[in-house]
Order: structure tokens, then C-alpha cells, then sequence
């Protein structure tokens, strides 16, 4: 029987996918190589937009119930040493005091892959829709025009077996079985770093040191940036990342057990739970696939963690593909629905990877531009020149800890599935984040009632706000999606607030959120905004 989709790959990326697809009624197989435990976690912060998402998913609690230390401060340093010099910090308060930004219903939340994959994949289950088959891989595929064939084998047993799919989206990380099978390179640079992480487990460690409790410090020595260090659960368990540059080195374990000592700045007992080398990189596919096969995630772009963007950036990929191959695979999807998945996510991805490349180089700038070595002494100008360097620093990483507008502020300039309205493309700030319902940009937040926003309405369907007293034109559109089998819904909204930020009396939103159209009347040709919105216009030309 031919599965609808099949995904490699449960990570992340791939847990959120086929958890979405169940949201939106398509069931799919899931296939993970490994036995799906995470040793060690690649992310640990939720952005707010995948927050959003999980909002509208109704697993907003379980992110807060997954297991890190959510009173725990959130503060970045940057030191010589745990007991040695502090240069600088920005204070941000635990998860579970941080307020929501006046721009969301929601917050970033601290939620490392170790807890968060396991909320994701309770999501996907949820439906019982999703199959998810562990120790299973990919061994082939091929695809034709009616689907794709994939030749899959369990790990343990060696055993293989045909799935027939419809569709296949490879979320299998960075050497991507799926992106080489296509033959799809990656443009960028290849190599920023080579480092080596150490998760380990030390009670207490906050008691050998004299250092305000952070989140993370960055250590920087005589060489420069040469280390961090994560709280990875806000309790007992810590990533250190020994820093390097684009030498490939193979550190052992006794040889990062002196780097974390030289960290700490005095030998202490601690446990090492794993090692793991890897290189930073800033690569995005050439393509996102084919008409049958896509690629998500880290599979189509791999980015430095500095800033936190990778996975959010995947998991918008999942979303924006999954509404799309919902509605495809439900009949109303036009022809070229599909392809817009990389129109408008690989714009996103290049200007997210990059931006994070930025992040890793201001942290590492010391390595360029040498601190003096005054402030590792206790000389009678030390003092001085290390609060003239502490405050350039942190002044220099602010962009980096204030990041709303890249996760809020993508925008789907050019799209063909959506109506352009005239007005300017706003700039694309970082550290700001103006709200707009300009079409292709995410639908603005406003509070319409106790606990409700304006994003609850959005998720399974074509929504159209009203804000004006005008209706005109409104049984032509819901006749128009009606006739192609479009969902829609129609919600009239009394709030002057909503309506001075959506600027117009009407707005058309997408199942993902984003503003497809807005307009203070109706147009006359319904079926053709249906038809844009849908994909059935071919690029290039605008009903």
C-alpha cells in the first residue's frame, strides 16, 4: 500500500513534519537509522515562532514539563576563566520568569534536543497517523512521475523490505543520504570551525567557582575566543565546546578533560557522558528537490548554532512543506503549490545562515583583534582595560542575544502564492521587529480576549479576517474555495487594534500563518485569488 509520505530522518525536523502532517489529517512513515535516543542534543533553544507552532499543536505545556530547569538564569559571560576574570554578561531571567514580547502570544523557551525531541515525537504520535520506524534506513529510492519507490533496511536484523510512497522528504542531517541521492549540492563555506563538544556531569558546579550562575560562558584567553561552556539541563549536566578553527584535530578525552580544567581554573570531579567532534558550516542546498522529493532541515542547510537558528529555521521548512503536501495530497493543491517550498524557504535559509556565520565571528573577534595583555594581569591599568574590553565585547554581542526580528520577520518576497499589495518591502531588521500583515510576511499577534490571539485562528485552513463593516464579495470568495475544495474560514473581527495593524478591512491568511492577500474590498475574480493562493497559477503570470 502506498504510504502518502515517506520521511527520513527523526530529529527534529522530521518528528515536527510528520506531527504536522497528522495535525492536517495525512498520515506518514517515519524512518530513523538510529534507535532515536539523543546523546548528544545539537540545539537547546525554541525560537519564538516554533513556539508559536507548538501553540497552535496545544504542546505548549509539554515543553514546559520536559525536564529543563526553567528557573534557572539565563545569563551569557564572557570570562578568562570560571575563577578568573569576568569581562561582561547580559542578564536575561530564568524561562519561567522571561515575559512574552508584546509582538507574540509566546516566548523563546530553553529546551534541548534531549528533551525536546521526545515532546516532538509524542506530537507526532498524537494523531496516529504518523508510523515511526526506528533502526530502519535508506538504502535507495527512485522516483517516478506517480510516486517514489524506496528500498529501506532494518539496522539490526539486516532484513529489507519496498515502501511505496507518494511523496519522500529527506530530514536526515547533514550528510543527507536523501541530498546526495539527488545529486543536489551545497553552496557556502564548507568549514568555519572544527570543534569538539564534551557533555558531562558535575553536582554543584557552581560552588567551585565565584561566578553569577549563566546559562553560557565564553572563555577567552591570551589566543582569544577559545572555549564555551552550556548549561544543558539547568541542574547537573554541561556542554563544553572546545573552539577551533578550520584545522581538523582529534582531541581524546584526557585532552578535554584539561581544557574543561583550564576552564574551570581548578581540577574538580566530573563525569564525561559523551564526545562528540564536528564542523561548523554555512551550506545551503542548491535546490530543495524534486517534484516528488524534498529536502528539510539540516539536509538543506547547515548553519553555526551561534544565535539558535538551524533548527527553528527546520522547523519552519516543515511547516511551510507540510500545508503544501496536505494540499496536494487532499486534491486541492494546485500544480505548482509544491514548488514554492523552495522559493520561499531557501531565501530564508541563506539570510539565517548567514546571520548566524555573523554571530560566530563577532564572538570570535578577539581571535582577530588581540584584547590586551593587561587584562589577564592584575597590573595597576588591568582593571581598566578590562572593563574597556568587557563593555566592546558586550556591546558586540548584543545582536546575537537579541535576535526577534529573524525569527518573526522573514518575509516571502516574490512569491507566486502570494498577492503583492504595493506597498514597500519594510527593511529586515535583526534585533527589532516591526509586526505587518504586508502579504508573505507572518500574520500579525494581537490579544483579542483573555489568553486569545489573533494566531489561534490560524493552523488548518485559508482564514479570511474581516475587520471592516463592509461584506461585500465574501459569498463569492468562500463559493470560489468551495468549488476548487479549498478550506476556508471567515472571521469577522471587532478590534481597532487588529484592524490598524492589519491596515486593511480584509486579510486572507494561509494554513502556515503567513498573509496571502489583503485588501479593503474583496476582488470582483474570487476564483483567481483562490487559484494564486493554491498554486494553480503558473510563476509568472498573476491571476
Amino acid at each position: 500500500m502506498q504510504k502518502p509520505v515517506l520521511i527520513v530522518g527523526a530529529g527534529p525536523i522530521g518528528l515536527a513534519l510528520a506531527g504536522d502532517l497528522g495535525f492536517r489529517g495525512v498520515p506518514s512513515l517515519l524512518i530513523e537509522r538510529s534507535d532515536g535516543k539523543v546523546v548528544q542534543p545539537k540545539m537547546d533553544m525554541v525560537g519564538v515562532r516554533t513556539m508559536e507552532y507548538c501553540r497552535r499543536w496545544g504542546i505548549v505545556p509539554w515543553v514546559y514539563e520536559a525536564g529543563y530547569n526553567r528557573d534557572y538564569p539565563q545569563d551569557c559571560a564572557w570570562v578568562t576563566g570560571l575563577n578568573g576574570y569576568e569581562f561582561g554578561r547580559e542578564v536575561f531571567p530564568s524561562p519561567r520568569e522571561e515575559k512574552c514580547p508584546p509582538q507574540s502570544p509566546q516566548k523563546r523557551e530553553r529546551c534541548p534536543q534531549n528533551f525536546f525531541d521526545p515532546v516532538l515525537r509524542r506530537f507526532a504520535e498524537r494523531s496516529q497517523l504518523a508510523t515511526i520506524s526506528v533502526n530502519t534506513e535508506l538504502v535507495s529510492f527512485t522516483e517516478t512521475e506517480s510516486g517514489v519507490t524506496a528500498r529501506v533496511r532494518d539496522t539490526l536484523t539486516g532484513e529489507e523490505r519496498t515502501v511505496e510512497a507518494q511523496y519522500l522528504v529527506g530530514t536526515d542531517g547533514g550528510a543527507s543520504t536523501v541530498r546526495q541521492a539527488l545529486g543536489i549540492g551545497m553552496t557556502g563555506e564548507p568549514t568555519l570551525t572544527h570543534t569538539t563538544n564534551v557533555v558531562f556531569r558535575c553536582k554543584d558546579l557552581e560552588a567551585l567557582h565565584d561566578k553569577e550562575r549563566a546559562y553560557r560562558y565564553i572563555f577567552i584567553g591570551p589566543e582569544g575566543t577559545w572555549a564555551t561552556l552550556v548549561a544543558i539541563n539547568g541542574c547537573d549536566q554541561w556542554r563544553f565546546s572546545l573552539v577551533g578553527d578550520d584545522t581538523r584535530h582529534t582531541h581524546d578525552e584526557a585532552y578535554m578533560r584539561q581544557a574543561i580544567v583550564r576552564a574551570v581554573g581548578r581540577e574538580f570531579d566530573f563525569e564525561i557522558l559523551s564526545l562528540l567532534p564536528w564542523v561548523r558550516r554555512q551550506l545551503v542546498a542548491d535546490h530543495y528537490g524534486t517534484k516528488r522529493v524534498f529536502l528539510a532541515g539540516d539536509a538543506a542547510h547547515l548553519t553555526s548554532p551561534t544565535g539558535g537558528f538551524g533548527m527553528n529555521t527546520g522547523i519552519q521548512d516543515a511547516v511551510n512543506l507540510s500545508w503544501k503536501l496536505a494540499g496536494v495530497l487532499q486534491g486541492w493543491g494546485g500544480e505548482h503549490l509544491l514548488a514554492t517550498y523552495e522559493t520561499e524557504q531557501r531565501p530564508v535559509a541563506i539570510r539565517n545562515v548567514a546571520e548566524a556565520t555573523g554571530n560566530l565571528k563577532r564572538m570570535l573577534s578577539p581571535r582577530v583583534l588581540a584584547p590586551s595583555p593587561a587584562i589577564f594581569e592584575d597590573g595597576p591599568d588591568s582593571e581598566a582595560a578590562r572593563v574597556e574590553f568587557g563593555n566592546a565585547y558586550t556591546e558586540l554581542m548584543k545582536r546575537e542575544w537579541f535576535s526577534i526580528g529573524i525569527h518573526l520577520g522573514y518575509m516571502y518576497e516574490g512569491s507566486p502564492i502570494v498577492v503583492p499589495d504595493g506597498t514597500p518591502q519594510p527593511p529586515d531588521e535583526v534585533s527589532t521587529y516591526v509586526q505587518t500583515a504586508r502579504p508573505g510576511s507572518r500574520a500579525p499577534h494581537v490579544w483579542l480576549g483573555e489568553g486569545r490571539s489573533t494566531l489561534d485562528l490560524f493552523g488548518k485552513s485559508f482564514v479570511l479576517l474581516c475587520f471592516g463593516s463592509e461584506r461585500g464579495g465574501i459569498d463569492a470568495l468562500k463559493d470560489a474555495a468551495r468549488h476548487r475544495g479549498v478550506p476556508l474560514e471567515v472571521v469577522s473581527i471587532d478590534n481597532v487594534e487588529a484592524h490598524m495593524l492589519y491596515e486593511r478591512d480584509f486579510a486572507l491568511v494561509r494554513p502556515d500563518g503567513q498573509v496571502v492577500w489583503r485588501g479593503d474590498a474583496l476582488p470582483q475574480n474570487a476564483i483567481s485569488l483562490i487559484d494564486t493562493a493554491r498554486g494553480a497559477v503558473a510563476p509568472g503570470t498573476r491571476a
